[in-house]
């Protein structure tokens, strides 16, 4: 298996497993009353699973990993997940998995072109061309079919 395929399969397992994880969230949230409390537990269960992953995989890496300066907003994605996990949790159960997370891919397929367009935060660089644009166009009018559910929402 090439690279790009076994890249591509690892994230659309992940993919797949978002809305899984939106409405486990949503409905341990609704069951709690409370959103918040469900996220509190969702990271309790995915820091022990990263320190698990963290264990098995060799553990904190040695001294040169770590002479290389790092920019502290590097340090900064969990505040990107925490608002994720909040909203997603919150409103998923009110405004349905599938709407909720379609227009979370939507905002991915923005940020992702701009970063990509810039080379921001150190991603490889790939300029906006027209076929790209193009699919987002279409990726945005797929996201509205499928929030469209004849005519409810």
């Amino acid at each position: 298996m090439n690279n790009s395929l076994g890249y591509s399969l690892i994230m659309l397992a992940a993919g797949l497993g978002i809305p899984v994880m939106a409405a486990l969230n949503g409905g341990l949230g609704g069951r709690l009353q409370s959103s918040v409390l469900a996220a509190v537990i969702l990271f309790a269960v995915a820091l022990a699973g990263a320190l698990l992953a963290l264990l098995v995989s060799g553990g904190v890496p040695g001294k040169a990993a770590a002479q290389a300066p790092t920019p502290w907003y590097f340090y900064c994605g969990g505040v990107f997940v925490i608002a994720y996990i909040l909203s997603i949790t919150w409103v998923a159960p009110r405004f349905g998995v599938a709407n909720a997370v379609s227009f979370v891919l939507l905002g991915q397929l923005v940020a992702m072109s701009i970063i990509d367009h810039f080379g921001l935060l150190g991603a490889l660089q790939f300029p906006m061309i027209g076929q790209r644009l193009a699919g987002l166009v279409l990726m945005a009018a797929g996201v509205l079919m499928v929030v469209n559910k004849g005519g409810g929402g």
